[in-house]
């Protein structure tokens, strides 16, 4: 079993960090992972109407969609809305992180340890509901 993390920034040395920061396994007790890669909103949307998504790591900072109104619209829009992991450009962000309801929230840039702890719990929650 591999789980799909959909990784959405318009920066593609964002959506690196992710990819080097959570690694093949985030966590042993977690399975390992595989990314999807979105630069746009409708991209994003595309694939979670597709299905398969495990969790979304939307970037906060992303332009001209950011990722909390991203965030927020999925989960408004999106059935069964895989949980949310944002990456905000400061901790004082953590309200808009709240606001748009997403489930976690890291500071980038992204620190590894933090990045692939917050990764995996959001797996563990999302892997325990679907078994």
């Amino acid at each position: 079993m591999t789980a799909t993390v959909l990784v959405y920034s318009d920066n593609a040395h964002t959506r690196e960090q992710v990819r080097l920061a959570a690694g093949r396994r985030p966590a042993a007790d977690v399975p390992p992972v595989e990314f999807l890669e979105c630069a746009t909103l409708p991209a994003v949307l595309t694939a979670l109407n597709g299905g398969g998504v495990d969790v979304c790591v939307l970037d906060g900072e992303a332009v001209p969609a950011g990722g909390m109104g991203v965030c927020r619209q999925i989960k408004d829009e999106v059935f069964n809305c895989p949980p949310v992991l944002l990456l905000i450009g400061r901790p004082q962000d953590s309200w808009l992180a709240t606001w748009s309801r997403a489930e976690s929230a890291v500071t980038l840039p992204v620190d590894p340890a933090e990045f692939a702890d917050a990764l995996a719990s959001l797996l563990r929650g999302r892997l325990a509901v679907e078994a």
